[in-house]
C-alpha cells in the first residue's frame, strides 16, 4: 500500500514503503551517479525514492546499503555505499563506519575531518573511474 509522503516540493505524492528496501532501485540511482562523477546526499536519495528526508526512512535506506554493496561485489563492481552522503560534510554517515568497510579498506581514522573526507574521496574515486564512460 503506497503512504502519502511529502517530496522535495512540498506536495503531498504517493510513496510506496518498499522502495527503502529496493537495492536494485538505490543501486541504480547511486550507479548514475557514479557515472556522473558526484556522491549522493540522503536526502536526494530519499527524495528520488518519493520521500521527504527523516531518520527512519534514512535508516531504513542505510539497511539497504549493504545489499547494494553485496550486489555491486558479485559482478565485480566498487562499493557504491559510500557515495551516499550527508549534506553538511559530503561524508558517510555512521552507519557506514561501523559497519567495517573503512577497516577492510585499511582506514582506522577519525569518521570527520580532513583525513576522513581524503580517504572518502579517493573510495569515491574509485567508483567514479570505473563508471566513467560506461
Amino acid at each position: 500500500m503506497a503512504a502519502k509522503d511529502q517530496g522535495l516540493g512540498n506536495d503531498a505524492t504517493a510513496a510506496d514503503v518498499s522502495a527503502l528496501g529496493d537495492a536494485p532501485r538505490i543501486r541504480a540511482i547511486l550507479t548514475a551517479a557514479a557515472c556522473e562523477g558526484r556522491s549522493v546526499s540522503y536526502s536526494e536519495l530519499l527524495g528520488d525514492l518519493g520521500f521527504r528526508f527523516t531518520r527512519p526512512k534514512m535508516r531504513a535506506v542505510c539497511r539497504t546499503l549493504e545489499e547494494v554493496d553485496r550486489l555491486c561485489a558479485l559482478d565485480g563492481e566498487p562499493d557504491l555505499a559510500v557515495l551516499l552522503v550527508r549534506e553538511s560534510d559530503r561524508l558517510p554517515g555512521q552507519g557506514w563506519w561501523v559497519g567495517g568497510t573503512a577497516l577492510l579498506l585499511g582506514y582506522d581514522g577519525p569518521w570527520e575531518g580532513a583525513a576522513a573526507a581524503r580517504f572518502i574521496r579517493e573510495q569515491q574515486q574509485l567508483a567514479f573511474d570505473y563508471w566513467d564512460g560506461r
